[in-house]
């Protein structure tokens, strides 16, 4: 039967399409037949589950059923800009907010491709590796995060694509075309769209917040991207949010989940809660008694997955008790497994080409090639006095200095995966200039302080038990519990694994914990300070007495601690150590503090040709629930927009040399930079670039590239612009609603060359629900060749209806080379000229429509110079 078996199935992949009856018997049970439909074999399959087992395949660590040859599975894996926390070395794109920045939906598609290459590599290997169980080595990505950045102070506003519905619409969609594919039957990856919905921040609160949004708000801004996503890019999955929504939990919410997502849009799809969201349900949110009937009414609701907890374990007692009934649960299941089938997971290799992809994709010429051409593209030029950029490249020398100038942490933002190079901003300009340029280097600051800790190498100074070096105890759980699963001297506390990788042995990093332990003995009398840096936990103890804690869940924190000493005399320190998730890392460093003298800072590079100072912030600072104890941040937020104090007066020193200083600034979020946009003349916005960061933002200084990125975020001018940040209405938030002016506009971004608009075709009139096409041309009427963004904005008032002032409903990126022109086509969806009545629902009404076009949102000096053009158009019924 086995040899039958063998043969059917290489039947199959040869092209067979059916099978005779006395054939087909040969599959021990209809599920494993790849000739019927998926629907049918999911239905059998389920119905040979007990309740037991259905149960536990919908938490995100689904085991086994081996009595069917059903293998173990972990829903849980991330692409946001790469395949991120695989074991394995990736390629590492630009942050997403960095991919928004390049308006450029071919390049996502593209990018979100080759990611899908990796991962199904990663995956591939994982099963001749016997990992296949694994977190961080499926196909089930939980990306992109579409959630409207509507607040800048977000810290994981660097997740997503900015603060517009349209252009995150659009970006998304294609994400989402390119992750999973173009095959008929098989998915290459599975998308899913998160977080659902009116989700973004404060993240100290995210558990417990309840937020409040009008129909208006609900449907003008936080769901046009869900809606594109899930109807029209059919997104495989939906991640709702751990926040509530008028008073119900996002993942047993009555709008969002059964009225919207399943009804309106018929979503058939599947839905995982974020991970801890059922928990919160009768922890945080307290609207519900217990496990069970958080878990029965999530389900009721369509939330399939309970990621990163075992509450629905307890819809086993539910169904006893009639909570909920095992029908439900089955179409759950059936969800669930319809996924499975859908990336080829039970049909042989030769039948699912994505199964045939080779490790070699992994970092592969091409992919390389692109994040740099994505790290390029996403530099936004936001200032350039008198053509201070691009810098020559055979200058005498060049002064780099900065927290982030040689910072490989910052240029890989967060969610992200490790590539076998990483290539910073000082070295990026090193590689430029050559060997003919001396290039000198500071740090200067840390991102907030004007202090920084000297390190020292204090290796020769650690001993345990007679040895050099430390003892490293190393625990297959949390708790440091029992006996270690190996002991063994190592030189130093210096270690960083990416989940899932070899620890020692056969133990991996998922949830391990370690203790370090060694005897320091002081060279001098004094003192020196002790820091740890690590991801997630840790606690230090000096001669028994606990000096340092950060045991509970800590991203990239680094703590210090200043030790008296006495020379020659022994300090046991004792380094323990927790692994949660995701990344792990811990190094114990010392040092002495050091204060930073701005003026004979500026003295020792005041011989320079021109001085880059490389600042802004870092997802050390920002990002998801973070314990950061910095004056600006709070919990992963920012409770100040400002550049941080310290980078402004150290750039306030290195204008007083009379040098040309230029700011290149690294951020996930947008920084208010009043002095700098004021007094230096160049900026340039580089976010979080990727493992080719260094590279293109030298390729922008010295002019081997010209930029094009355009800000997908507005840039406000102070803490005073914003609403209050739990405030989820959208009056005064956004370029389509704030009323102020800001220190960069949405859209806003310059190049080295210049461009024209002329030959506006716009329809004097249409009717109502109705395709417009619009034409436009371009024109470089600069010195150099360049890439242009052209921009669409609508503004409509309707009377009784509350209108954004304009809003993006078309963008393209274009290449022209000097003197070029280029005819740009668009054409406008009904939805694009419909206004939003209160009630929420797309009404489409008569009036007027002024259709603006150019390389930014229209203002006085832009039509005047006309790098924008304007046309009107009366819609009628």
């Amino acid at each position: 039967m086995k040899r039958v078996l063998t043969f059917l199935l290489l039947a199959v992949a040869l092209g067979a399409v059916s099978f005779t009856p006395a054939q087909e018997n040969a599959f021990k049970y209809p599920f494993q037949n790849p000739n019927l439909t998926i629907e049918a074999r999911v239905n059998d399959l389920v119905s040979r589950l007990t309740l037991e087992e259905k149960v536990a395949q919908m938490l995100n660590a689904a085991p086994a059923i081996d009595r069917l040859g059903i293998p173990s599975y972990d829903w849980w894996n991330e692409v946001l800009h790469g395949v991120a926390r695989t074991p394995y070395k990736v390629t590492v794109y630009p942050q997403a907010i960095g991919m928004a920045a390049t308006f450029d939906t071919t390049s996502l598609q593209v990018m979100a491709d080759y990611s899908a290459l990796e991962g199904r590599a990663i995956y591939n290997k994982a099963i001749a590796e016997g990992k296949s169980g694994q977190r961080y080595v499926g196909l089930t990505y939980w990306t992109p995060n579409i959630n409207i950045f509507r607040d800048p102070r977000w810290g994981r506003g660097q997740e997503t694509y900015g603060e517009d519905p349209f252009l995150t619409a659009m970006l998304g969609r294609a994400f989402v075309r390119g992750l999973q594919g173009d095959d008929p039957k098989y998915l290459k990856a599975a998308a899913c769209a998160k977080h659902y919905a009116v989700h973004s921040g404060p993240e100290p609160e995210r558990h417990v917040f309840n937020a409040q949004a009008t129909n208006y708000d609900l449907w003008d801004t936080y769901l046009p991207a869900f809606e594109e996503l899930v109807v029209n890019a059919k997104v495989a999955g939906v991640m709702c949010a751990y926040n509530a929504f008028r008073g119900q939990p996002c993942c047993g919410s009555d709008v969002l989940m059964n009225d919207i997502l399943r009804n309106q849009w018929q979503f058939t799809g599947y839905v995982t809660s974020d991970c801890w969201a059922i928990d919160d349900f009768f922890k945080n949110h307290k609207t519900h008694p217990d496990a069970a009937s958080a878990s029965a009414d999530a389900v009721m609701h369509g939330t399939d997955i309970d990621c990163g907890t075992d509450a629905y374990k307890a819809l086993v007692q539910a169904v006893k008790d009639g909570k909920i009934t095992e029908r439900m649960i089955d179409v759950s299941v059936k969800r669930l497994f319809t996924i499975r089938f859908r990336l080829g997971m039970f049909d042989p290799v030769a039948l699912v080409k994505y199964a045939q992809t080779s490790p070699e994709v992994l970092e592969s010429a091409p992919h390389k090639a692109h994040s740099l051409k994505m790290a390029q593209q996403s530099m936004v030029l936001l200032k350039n006095d008198k053509n201070t950029l691009p810098l020559k490249k055979n200058l005498k020398k060049i002064a780099v200095i900065g927290p982030n100038a040689n910072n490989p942490i910052a240029v890989l933002g967060n969610y992200n995966g490790t590539p076998s190079t990483i290539v910073t901003a000082l070295q990026g300009i090193k590689n430029k200039v050559g060997s003919g340029t001396e290039v000198v280097y500071e740090q200067a600051t840390t991102f907030t302080k004007d202090t920084l800790l000297v390190y020292t190498n204090i290796s020769s100074q650690l001993s345990f038990d007679g040895k050099a070096g430390v003892r490293a105890e190393y625990f297959n759980n949390r708790d440091l519990k029992g006996e270690p699963v190996a002991t063994r001297q190592e030189p130093a506390i210096n270690n960083a694994w990416q989940e899932g990788e070899t620890v020692v042995g056969s133990m991996k990093a998922y949830n391990f914990s370690a203790r370090y332990t060694t005897d320091y003995t002081a060279s001098a009398t004094g003192s020196i300070t002790l820091e740890v840096e690590g991801d997630d936990g840790y606690r230090l103890l000096v001669d028994g007495k606990e000096m340092l804690n950060a045991w509970e869940r800590n991203r990239w924190g680094a703590k210090n601690f200043k030790l008296p000493t006495k020379q020659g005399q022994k300090y046991r320190l004792v380094l323990e150590y927790v692994q949660r998730e995701g990344k792990a890392s811990v190094q114990l460093r010392a040092g002495n503090f050091a204060k930073t003298g701005f003026k004979a800072l500026a003295n020792r590079v005041k011989d320079a040709d021109v001085l880059i100072y490389v600042g802004g912030i870092s997802p050390q600072l920002e990002g998801e629930e973070m314990q950061v104890n910095e004056p600006g941040f709070n919990g992963g937020d920012r409770t100040s927009i400002l550049l941080p104090r310290v980078q402004t007066e150290v750039m306030k020193a290195l204008k007083a040399t009379g040098k040309p200083v230029v700011f290149v600034m690294m951020t996930g979020t947008p920084i208010a930079i009043p002095w700098e946009a004021q007094n230096l003349p160049a900026i340039v916005n580089a976010w979080y670039a990727g493992q080719s960061a260094g590279t293109a933002i030298a390729d922008v200084l010295f002019g081997d590239y010209n930029p094009a990125g355009r800000l997908p975020v507005t840039f406000y001018k102070s803490d005073s612009d914003l609403p209050p940040f739990g405030d989820y209405t959208m009056d005064n938030r956004t370029y389509r609603y704030f009323k102020g002016q800001p220190l960069y506009g949405f859209g806003h971004g310059l190049s080295y060359t210049t461009f024209q608009y002329d030959q506006l075709e716009v329809p004097k009139s249409s009717r109502v629900n109705s395709p417009v096409p619009v034409r436009v041309r371009v024109t470089n009427s600069g010195k150099l060749d360049g890439e242009e963004v052209v921009q669409l904005y609508v503004s409509k008032q309707v009377p009784g209806y509350k209108t954004p002032i304009r809003a993006l409903k078309g963008f393209k990126r274009i290449s022209l080379k000097r003197g070029e022109s280029q005819v740009v086509t668009f054409e406008l969806r009904p939805q694009d000229l419909a206004v939003i009545s209160q009630d929420g629902s797309a009404e489409y009404e008569a009036g007027t429509v002024q259709i603006s076009v150019g390389g930014s949102q229209p203002d006085a000096q832009s039509k005047k110079s006309r790098k924008t053009v304007e046309g009107r158009m009366a819609l009628v019924k």
